[in-house]
């Protein structure tokens, strides 16, 4: 998408993971290898050296946000512009117990959840929350995606649960177990978010918005089997832009909701671009590249009227990739899967006797 742009610009991409061999960076022209399991000030200084080694005009951060928000300005010194919204709102949204505090405070319908570091403590929440026969889920209060979530289930058993697709599971007296030996062996355990599982389809809607929160364009998408919705519910991105003024998102954000007893609810927020955001193209909106005209022009472009209730298919496709060093080199890239959450890429000028070209990082 950010290739394939409105303005006809030619655009360069970097990419940086800690995989080197990472399929993802197959998109990119350049690919690094990252430092890994560093701190926020390590990884902040890293991402500097790359932006001034490559000239690097936008970069666009997937994940990291806490070590790079903060350093906008050390990166604009650099001329690189950071695609980030305010370092406060990052902090809050890194954070699924502060982000659901601040919602609710704010008028964003959340759903009932409590916050647990033990085995006392959640065996109290899910008796609390679980009383009503509503299922119970739980999962890190961090950000870690979907790693780590599970749905609680003390049914035993059958021969066609063996047999079927695996599934997040876990019985309750295994989660008290490991939260017990935890505590006897002195491990640190995460904050955990004990709340009702929330069934039906989840709803994830990609936002373009202005520095201070006002939502430029809000497209809703809901899983279906191999098929994505591209929807269209008023009521679903109204959630979406409530939450996106609150905070004051800028440019690209991802607002995730799912139904709890018949009305929506927030699931989480992320101050940044979602995977999934290369399925929006269908609607007819290119909002990475509108991100990136509104974060060097403060104008995001045309925006025309977006193309919804209409369904995609999501499929695979393969490519042979070739690692040379630090760069990769992939045949048949065209046909590699946007991966926009996985690699920060990097769209740079490519030498020209014509007006230089956008510079971008993803």
């Amino acid at each position: 998408m950010l290739r394939d742009n409105p303005d006809a610009a030619d655009v360069r991409i970097y990419g940086t993971n800690v995989d080197r061999d990472a399929p993802a960076l197959s998109a990119c022209e350049v690919a690094e290898a990252e430092p890994r399991h560093v701190g926020d000030d390590s990884y902040a200084a890293f991402a500097l050296d790359f932006c001034r080694r490559h000239a690097i005009d936008v970069l666009i951060p997937p994940r990291r946000l806490t070590a790079l928000a903060p350093h906008a300005d050390a990166f604009a010194a650099l001329g690189t512009r950071l695609m980030s919204s305010p370092p406060a709102a990052v902090d809050v949204l890194t954070s699924k117990n502060r982000t659901y505090q601040a919602a609710r405070a704010a008028g964003v319908p959340v759903p009932p959840w409590r916050l647990v570091r033990d085995a006392a403590g959640f065996a109290a929440a899910v008796a609390e929350l679980g009383a009503d026969g509503d299922r119970v889920c739980f999962k890190p209060a961090g950000e870690f995606s979907a790693f780590g979530f599970r749905v609680l289930d003390d049914r035993p058993l059958r021969l066609r649960d063996l047999l079927a697709a695996p599934t997040p599971r876990v019985s309750l007296p295994a989660v008290l177990g490991a939260l017990q030996r935890a505590a006897d062996e002195g491990e640190s355990v995460p904050e955990l978010l004990v709340m009702p599982y929330l069934d039906g389809p989840e709803v994830s809607v990609d936002c373009l918005s202005a520095p201070g929160g006002r939502v430029l364009a809000a497209l809703a998408r809901a899983k279906q089997g191999r098929y994505r919705l591209l929807l269209d519910d008023p009521a679903l991105t109204a959630v979406a832009e409530r939450l996106v003024a609150h905070f004051g998102l800028a440019y690209l954000s991802n607002v995730q909701l799912r139904h709890h007893r018949g009305e929506p609810v927030l699931l989480e927020a992320n101050p940044r671009p979602s995977a999934g955001l290369f399925q929006t193209a269908f609607t007819g909106l290119n909002l990475p590249w509108a991100a990136v005209r509104l974060l060097l022009h403060g104008d995001p472009g045309a925006l025309p009227a977006p193309r919804l209730g209409i369904r995609v298919a999501v499929t695979e496709s393969a490519a042979e990739v070739v690692t040379r060093g630090a760069e990769l080199v992939a045949r048949g890239a065209d046909a590699v899967t946007p991966a926009v959450d996985v690699v920060p890429a990097a769209v740079v000028p490519t030498p020209a006797a014509d007006p230089p070209p956008i510079a971008l990082t993803a």
